[in-house]
């Protein structure tokens, strides 16, 4: 039987998907896997958990809110700088943590790294966060990193904006915007907000990007 990783590990290469609108072509970029990439704009509403349910984190709901994505912080793993993210079914794909040690607490910036999941363990790297220290999530100051990548120097996305105020972009190193974060409606707010995610992005990818902005500010994920 093929492990967890032989479906979800894909090469973070650009991947042509035919699309049911007039034949046309939508470049794929997975991360995590490309069955989390879509032809069309996802729209994804996230709602923190508060720590007395279920020990905090987060929940993402499509637009018939139905759960795609949940997100574990200490509040359920028990260790700080560390997170879960499940897919729909509840089945964990991405194990996030922020590296610790010496070399880390002499370094300017803090380092976050994503691996995928195979059957509960962490498996194969494929991004990294780095974010400055003291944190400002703006100014395009958070870089992630495709990993592997052979451009050590290099970034593939930064986030713009403020993930605090919930006006938050995450974009391409070509300035393309992947996806956007922000509030709507009467019940929206820093507990529950919006992502759009564009055409072709991989989302579990973007919420794992979430949860790492959840936690760096001190959210539903951090104890």
């Amino acid at each position: 039987m093929p492990s967890r990783t032989a479906t979800l590990a894909k090469k973070p290469s650009l991947i042509r998907s035919i699309t049911t609108n007039m034949g046309a072509y939508t470049a794929l970029t997975p991360v995590v896997s490309k069955i989390f990439c879509s032809n069309s704009h996802a729209v994804l509403m996230v709602r923190r958990r508060p720590p007395t349910v279920n020990g905090g984190g987060l929940v993402v709901t499509d637009r018939d809110q139905r759960i795609v994505f949940s997100v574990d912080g200490c509040g359920i793993i028990g260790a700080s700088g560390q997170l879960i993210v499940r897919d729909g079914d509840g089945t964990a794909i991405l194990f996030i943590h922020k590296k610790g040690g010496v070399v880390q607490a002499l370094s300017v910036n803090n380092w976050w790294k994503g691996y995928l999941m195979d059957y509960g363990e962490p498996t194969k790297l494929v991004f990294s966060l780095q974010d400055p220290k003291p944190v400002l999530c703006m100014n395009g100051d958070v870089k992630v990193t495709v990993e592997p990548n052979g451009r050590r120097k290099h970034w593939d996305y930064e986030v713009t904006g403020s993930f605090v105020q919930r006006a938050c972009a995450v974009r391409s190193r070509a300035g393309h915007v992947v996806a956007q974060i922000g509030v709507k409606g009467m019940l929206a707010g820093k507990d529950f907000y919006h992502v759009v995610v564009q055409p072709g992005y991989d989302q579990a990818f973007v919420v794992g990007v979430i949860a790492i902005l959840d936690n760096i500010h001190g959210e539903s994920t951090r104890c």
